[in-house]
C-alpha cells in the first residue's frame, strides 16, 4: 500500500511544471491595470462613467495553468464595468459595446499592438504580444439594477449558500452585452447577466469557509491575490484541468469546460489540506453533484444559470458533451489511481508524460521518493484505458 506522502511528492512535482510563475500573474495584473488607467484618463470617452477593469476566470481564481503547447497564448478574461451614467433605459447593449470598443482601439494604437481589435459575441478581443503573449477578452458591462440583484439574492438563498456570502456575492451582479441577444440593438430591460466577482467570492469561500468569511467581512479580499493563496482546491483544479487538456487534445471542441470542473470541484472540496486526500475526495464526489434535471450544473451565484447548458442545446448535441464529461471523469479516476499505485520513478515519469504531457526529472523524483534505480522486483500495474467507442468520439463517422 502506497502512503499519501509519496503520492504528494508526485503531485507536487506536477504542480511545479503546471503553475504559472508569479511574474506571469504580475504581468497580467500590469496589463489590466494599465488598461484601467487608460479608460480612466481625462480625455477618455467613458472617464465620467467610473470605468472599472477587473479580471475574471482562472487568473482571478489562481487556477491558471501552462498550455499544452508553450507557443499558445494565455487567456486573460477581463470585464469593463461602467458604473455610472449608463443604464438599460438610456443605452442599448450595442452602444455600450461600441463605447468600450472605441477606447480599446485607441489603446491598441497607443500601445502599438499590431493585431486588430476583434469583436466576439460578448466581448472584445485584444491580442497583446511581448515577453508573455496574452489575448485579453474584455466584456463590457454595467451594474445590474436593484430588482435583478434582489432576485439573484433570493435565488442564491434558496440554493442553501451561506447568508453572508450570498448577500456579498449578489451585490456584484452585472448586466452584459451579447450581440446574439434579441434586444442587442434596442432599448430593453432583459439584458443577460453575469457575476464574475461574485463567483470569485464564492470560490474563495469554498477554499476556506472560516477564513474567507472573515476576510469578506473586513473587506480585505483583494489585498492578497488568490493566486498567492494556494490551497489544495486550487491545486486539484489545476491538475484536473491539465489531465482534461491532454485527454481531449485530439477532440478539443468536446472537452469538459473549465467552469464546470471548477464549480463541481469547489462544491466537492471539504477543506482538506492534503492534496492527495482533496483530489481523491473531489474525484469521488464531483460526478454525483451533477443534477439529474436542469440546471445540471448551476452557477452558485446565479442558480438559474446552467453552466452545462450546452450539454442539451440542439446545436451542440453532436459534440456529446455530457458523455465526454463522464468519460473523462472515469478515465481521470483510473489514471490517478494508476499513477499513485507504485514508487517506481521510471513508471511514474512515463505515466506523467503520457497522461499529462509533463516531463518530471526521474533522478530528482527518485531522491524525493527515497528509492534507487537499482530497486528490483517492482511490480508495475497494468494500464487502464477507457474504451470511448460509444461515448466520446463525436468526430468519428459510423
Amino acid at each position: 500500500m502506497i502512503t499519501n506522502e509519496p503520492k504528494k511528492v508526485i503531485f507536487d512535482n506536477m504542480i511545479k511544471l503546471l503553475e504559472l510563475p508569479d511574474s506571469a500573474y504580475n504581468k497580467a495584473k500590469e496589463r489590466y491595470e494599465d488598461l484601467g488607467e487608460w479608460f480612466d484618463r481625462s480625455d477618455s470617452l467613458v472617464s465620467l462613467n467610473k470605468p472599472h477593469i477587473f479580471p475574471q476566470g482562472s487568473f482571478r481564481l489562481g487556477t491558471a495553468i501552462r498550455p499544452l503547447d508553450e507557443k499558445e497564448e494565455y487567456d486573460l478574461d477581463l470585464a469593463c464595468e461602467l458604473r455610472e451614467g449608463i443604464s438599460k433605459h438610456t443605452h442599448t447593449q450595442e452602444a455600450l459595446k461600441e463605447f468600450v470598443g472605441i477606447e480599446l482601439e485607441a489603446y491598441r494604437e497607443a500601445r502599438d499592438i499590431k493585431k486588430k481589435l476583434k469583436s466576439k459575441h460578448r466581448c472584445w478581443r485584444l491580442e497583446y504580444q511581448d515577453a508573455l503573449n496574452f489575448h485579453m477578452d474584455i466584456v463590457p458591462c454595467i451594474p445590474a439594477d436593484e430588482k435583478r440583484r434582489k432576485a439573484i439574492l433570493a435565488s442564491i438563498r434558496n440554493s442553501g449558500l451561506d447568508e453572508y456570502v450570498a448577500r456579498v456575492a449578489s451585490q456584484t451582479t452585472v448586466s452584459i452585452t451579447d450581440d446574439r441577444h434579441e434586444g442587442f440593438k434596442h432599448i430593453c430591460d432583459n439584458w443577460n447577466i453575469s457575476n464574475p466577482e461574485g463567483y470569485a467570492k464564492w470560490f474563495e469561500y469554498r477554499m476556506n469557509p472560516q477564513q474567507a468569511k472573515i476576510l469578506l467581512e473586513k473587506a480585505q479580499v483583494d489585498n492578497v491575490p488568490l493566486f498567492k493563496r494556494k490551497t489544495s482546491l486550487q491545486r486539484v483544479i489545476q491538475i484536473l484541468k491539465r489531465h482534461r487538456d491532454n485527454w481531449s487534445k485530439d477532440n478539443p471542441d468536446s472537452k469538459p469546460i473549465s467552469i464546470i470542473i471548477t464549480t463541481l470541484a469547489g462544491r466537492a472540496y471539504n477543506g482538506e489540506t492534503n492534496i492527495v486526500v482533496a483530489l481523491g475526495n473531489v474525484l469521488e464526489k464531483m460526478g454525483g453533484l451533477v443534477n439529474s434535471t436542469k440546471p445540471r450544473v448551476p452557477n452558485p451565484v446565479d442558480p438559474n444559470e446552467d453552466f452545462a447548458d450546452r450539454w442539451y442545446r440542439p446545436d451542440c448535441l453532436h459534440l456529446r458533451l455530457e458523455n465526454n464529461f463522464n468519460a473523462w471523469l472515469l478515465q481521470a479516476r483510473k489514471d490517478f489511481q494508476h499513477l499513485t499505485s507504485t514508487t517506481d520513478a521510471k513508471f511514474i515519469c512515463e505515466q506523467i508524460e503520457e497522461k499529462f504531457s509533463l516531463r518530471v526529472n526521474q533522478s530528482e523524483l527518485e531522491k524525493q521518493l527515497g528509492v534507487s534505480t537499482t530497486v528490483v522486483n517492482v511490480i508495475t500495474p497494468k494500464t487502464h484505458t477507457i474504451d470511448r467507442k460509444d461515448s466520446a468520439r463525436p468526430w468519428k463517422r459510423g
